[in-house]
């Protein structure tokens, strides 16, 4: 059986290699377009593609796949996508008979859209996982393969991330096992448990000390790496990396303490610890080392 692989980001690269480990016959590789990349915008290609150059598999970067559909036609049995980053069109799914399969990284049909990680983790998840869904043109509607589970616990973004990216490899190829038995057993997605997650953005991450301290605990989780919670201190900008529920009480977003356990701050239902943080202008610290320089005290604002 021969595949197309298409993915783009870092989080795809084990699926690809796990897929070429695994023997199985990579026709090509489709990814995005190189961007410029850094303040001397130096022209970068996808993870995927330096993987697939690194493997010696052949790669396209189409800017728009639908206006390729002859480049693509014959090329494979089926197509395997892992956060490709492009939407197929009808003509696009039809130049593979036997399909084309989306590594998802939420367990649908929950969380179907552009930010499964995250909206997993802000909405309290216990557990989250990667679904193996036949394509369609809806966007994440297909009928479910696989899922591979694990648990959401108190991982940040971007642990849990790689976490599920080694599980899309694990389920890749377990689906090209599947496939390759012939006619496999799907599910339909329940309808009654759709929920949809759109692209999160630094507009996103920004800490509201009126809601619940668990609320923005999660909040932080789920921005760290990237894009990053934050709030303003005196109209500058403090990201926040890692916080925990503290004990304490007063008005929304006053600093209650700064010493050595790091920045307390309070909330609708109690309290944050801000443990770490990147001061404006500054580098990745400890939120201890910040309240040694007295750059924040008790009575201070934070919004």
């Amino acid at each position: 059986m021969r595949i197309v692989f298409a993915g783009s980001p870092e989080f795809a690269v084990p699926a690809l290699k796990a897929l070429h480990g695994a023997g199985v016959e990579i026709a090509a590789v489709l990814t995005q377009p190189d961007k410029p990349v850094g303040r001397k915008k130096i022209l970068t290609p996808t993870p995927v593609k330096a993987a697939a150059v690194e493997l010696g598999l052949p790669v396209y970067d189409f800017a728009k796949i639908r206006e390729h559909v002859k480049d693509i036609s014959g090329l494979a049995d089926i197509m395997i996508t892992c956060a490709y980053g492009q939407i197929l069109t009808r003509e696009v799914l039809n130049c593979f008979k036997g399909g084309v399969w989306n590594l998802h990284a939420s367990l649908l049909p929950k969380f179907r859209g552009a930010s499964p990680i995250q909206s997993a983790i802000l909405a309290g998840e216990k557990y989250t996982g990667v679904t193996v869904m036949k394509t369609e043109l809806e966007i994440d509607s297909g009928d479910i393969l696989l899922v591979k589970r694990c648990e959401v616990g108190e991982k940040t973004y971007g642990e849990l991330r790689d976490e599920l990216s080694a599980l899309a490899a694990e389920a890749a190829v377990e689906a090209i096992g599947y496939l390759k038995a012939g006619e496999p057993l799907l599910l339909m997605q329940d309808e009654a448990g759709i929920t949809h997650c759109k692209k999160i953005n630094k507009e996103n991450a920004r800490i509201d000390f009126n809601k619940t301290a668990e609320d923005i605990v999660r909040l932080i989780r789920a921005m760290n790496p990237e894009p990053v919670a934050y709030c303003l201190q005196n109209g500058s900008v403090l990201n926040i990396l890692n916080a925990q529920i503290a004990e304490g009480c007063g008005a929304a977003g006053e600093v209650l303490s700064a010493d050595k356990k790091g920045v307390c701050v309070a909330c609708a239902n109690g309290a944050v610890l801000i443990t770490e943080l990147i001061p404006a202008g500054g580098k990745r610290m400890k939120a201890s080392d910040y309240c040694n320089g007295r750059k924040i005290k008790a009575g201070d604002k934070l919004d």
